[in-house]
C-alpha cells in the first residue's frame, strides 16, 4: 500500500495550482466532478427561477416568495430529510433527495409550464384582486404564476439540500482538517469551472428567440435543453457517488474508520430537528458560524434583489433576461476560478480569519457602491435617469459588484465556513451543520426578504401607491450597512475562538 505522505513539500508552482498528491486523485477527481455537476445544475436553475419571476411578476415578488414560500418548504423538507436520515444510509439518502428535486424540474418542464394557461388563474382575475385588495398586491401577483413560484422554491432549496447539506457534509465526514487546507480550494476550483460552463450553455439555450418558428415558444425550447442537461448531470452525480462508496471509502488511505459515513446502526439514536436547533443555540462556536451565514444571506439578498429590479427594467423579455443572467454567471465562474487559485494559498499561509474576512469586506464596499448608483438616479435625476444612461450604469455597477461578491463567497466564504466545521465533534459536525446551513442560510435570506417586504408595505401605506424598490432604496441601504458591520464583528470573534482552539464540546 502506498504510504500517505501528507507533509511532503510541493514545488512552488504546484503548491499554488495543484497541491494534490498523485494517489489522492482517486478521491479528489470524483468529488470534484460531483461538485462540478451540482454547481452546473444550481446556476442553470438559479437563472431560470429569476427569469420566470422577474419578467412575469417583478423583482419585488422575489422578496415575498423568499419570505412566505421558501421557509415553510425548507422546514417541511428538513423534517422529511431528518426522518429519512434515520431510515436510510447516506448513499441512499443522496439518491432519494437528488431524485426528488430532479423529478419536480422534469414535471415543470413537461407539464406545468406547457399547460400554464390552464393551471394559472387568468390575468383579469389577478388584476381584479390586486385592485380590490391592494394590501395583498404581491400575494396575488405570485398566486397568478404559482407554478413559477414553486419552481423558484425548489431551485432556491437546491443549494441548501444538494450542495451544502448532501455534498459538503459528506466531504467533511471523509476529510481531515490538515487535508482540507490543501484540497478544499482545489475542489472548489474544479467546481467553479461548472459555473462558467453553465453560463455559456444557458446563454446558448436562451439566445434562440430569433432562431425558432413564430408559432413556437422559445422559452419552452430553452427549458427542454437546460432541464435535460440538469437531469443528465444529476444521473452522473449519482453514479460517481456510488463509485466513491465502492472504491474510495474502502481504501484505508482515504478512510480508515470502522464504519462508513451514514451507515445505519440498530442502536442509532433518532434525530430531532428541535434537538439539533438547541444544540446550535447552546454552542457559542456554532452560533457564530450561524451568524456568519445569516449575515451573508441578508446582505446578499438585499443587493441582489435591488440589482434584479434594475435588470428587469432593462431586459423585460424572459429570453433576453435569462441570456444576460447566464453571461453574468459565466463571468462570475471565470473570475472565481482565478480567485480560488489564491484562496487556497491564503488559508495555508495565513490564519483562518484573514481568508474569512475578505468576503464581508468586498460585500460592504460593493453593496455601498451599488446603492450609491441607485440613489443617484432616484434623488438627482428622477425619471430622467433612464434617458441619461443611469439604468445601464446601474446594471453595469451591479454586474461588477455581484460578480465580485459571488466569486469571493465561493472562494473564501464557503471554504472558511466548511473548514470551521471540521474540528467539531461528529454530532455537532452533522446535526449542527444541517441546522446552520439549511436554517441559518434560509433564515438569512428570509430576513433579507422580510426587511424588503416590511419596507415596501410601510412605504405603500404612507404614500397610498404601490411602492417599488426605487422607493425604499435609502432605508434598505441603512439596514444593509448594519448587517455588514455585524458580519465583520462575527468573523473577528469566531477567528479569536479558532486561534484559542476553543472548538469542541462548547
Amino acid at each position: 500500500m502506498e504510504p500517505r505522505v501528507e507533509d511532503k513539500e510541493f514545488s512552488t508552482l504546484r503548491g499554488i495550482f495543484f497541491p494534490i498528491h498523485r494517489y489522492e486523485l482517486k478521491k479528489i477527481v470524483p468529488l470534484g466532478l460531483i461538485l462540478f455537476f451540482s454547481l452546473f445544475n444550481h446556476y442553470c436553475l438559479k437563472n431560470i427561477k429569476d427569469s420566470l419571476v422577474v419578467t412575469n411578476s417583478g423583482a419585488e415578488a422575489i422578496a415575498f416568495i423568499k419570505l412566505f414560500c421558501v421557509p415553510p418548504f425548507a422546514i417541511l423538507f428538513m423534517l422529511i430529510y431528518t426522518k429519512l436520515s434515520d431510515r436510510l444510509k447516506n448513499e441512499h439518502l443522496f439518491y432519494t433527495t437528488l431524485g426528488f428535486f430532479v423529478s419536480f424540474f422534469v414535471l415543470f418542464t413537461l407539464v406545468l409550464y406547457p399547460y400554464r394557461d390552464y393551471l394559472h388563474p387568468s390575468a383579469e382575475t389577478v388584476l381584479w384582486l390586486q385592485t380590490t385588495f391592494p394590501t395583498f398586491f404581491w400575494v396575488f401577483s405570485i398566486w397568478g404564476v404559482w407554478s413559477y413560484a414553486l419552481f423558484f422554491v425548489f431551485a432556491e432549496l437546491w443549494s441548501s439540500f444538494i450542495l451544502t447539506l448532501l455534498f459538503w457534509q459528506f466531504v467533511n465526514q471523509i476529510t481531515e482538517l490538515k487535508e482540507a487546507k490543501r484540497v478544499y480550494a482545489f475542489l472548489a476550483l474544479l467546481g467553479q469551472g461548472a459555473v462558467a460552463l453553465s453560463g455559456y450553455f444557458g446563454s446558448l439555450a436562451s439566445d434562440i428567440r430569433n432562431k425558432v418558428a413564430d408559432y413556437t415558444d422559445p422559452w419552452q425550447i430553452s427549458l427542454y435543453w437546460i432541464i435535460g442537461m440538469v437531469t443528465v448531470s444529476s444521473l452522473l452525480s449519482m453514479y460517481l457517488y456510488h463509485w466513491i462508496y465502492k472504491n474510495v471509502l474502502t481504501d484505508p488511505r482515504f478512510y480508515n474508520k470502522p464504519k462508513l459515513p451514514g451507515v445505519k446502526l440498530k442502536s442509532k439514536e433518532k434525530s430531532s430537528i428541535w434537538k439539533s436547533l438547541k444544540m446550535v443555540c447552546r454552542s457559542p462556536y456554532l452560533g457564530l458560524i450561524a451568524l456568519l451565514v445569516m449575515c451573508y444571506g441578508i446582505t446578499d439578498n438585499i443587493i441582489e434583489n435591488f440589482w434584479k429590479h434594475e435588470l428587469g427594467l432593462r431586459f423585460p423579455n424572459i429570453n433576453e433576461y435569462n441570456t444576460f443572467m447566464n453571461r453574468y454567471t459565466m463571468a462570475y465562474g471565470l473570475l472565481s476560478m482565478i480567485i480560488l487559485v489564491f484562496a487556497g494559498n491564503v488559508f495555508r499561509k495565513f490564519n483562518w480569519g484573514v481568508g474569512a474576512i475578505l468576503t464581508p469586506l468586498v460585500m460592504s464596499i460593493g453593496g455601498t457602491s451599488l446603492f450609491i448608483a441607485i440613489l443617484s438616479k432616484n434623488f438627482f435625476l428622477g425619471n430622467m435617469g433612464t434617458l441619461l444612461g443611469f439604468q445601464s450604469m446601474i446594471v453595469s455597477v451591479g454586474f461588477i459588484v455581484l460578480v465580485l461578491d459571488k466569486s469571493f463567497k465561493m472562494s473564501f466564504f464557503d471554504i472558511s465556513k466548511e473548514m470551521a466545521f471540521i474540528p467539531l465533534s461528529d454530532e455537532l459536525k452533522v446535526k449542527g451543520k444541517a441546522i446552520v446551513d439549511v436554517f441559518g442560510y434560509r433564515f438569512g435570506k428570509s430576513a433579507g426578504s422580510g426587511i424588503q417586504v416590511v419596507l415596501l408595505t410601510i412605504v405603500s401605506m404612507i404614500s397610498g401607491i404601490q411602492a417599488t424598490y426605487s422607493d425604499i432604496a435609502i432605508y434598505a441601504f441603512g439596514l444593509f450597512l448594519i448587517c455588514s458591520l455585524l458580519w465583520l464583528i462575527s468573523v473577528l470573534r469566531l477567528s479569536k475562538r479558532i486561534r484559542a482552539n476553543k472548538v469542541i464540546h462548547e
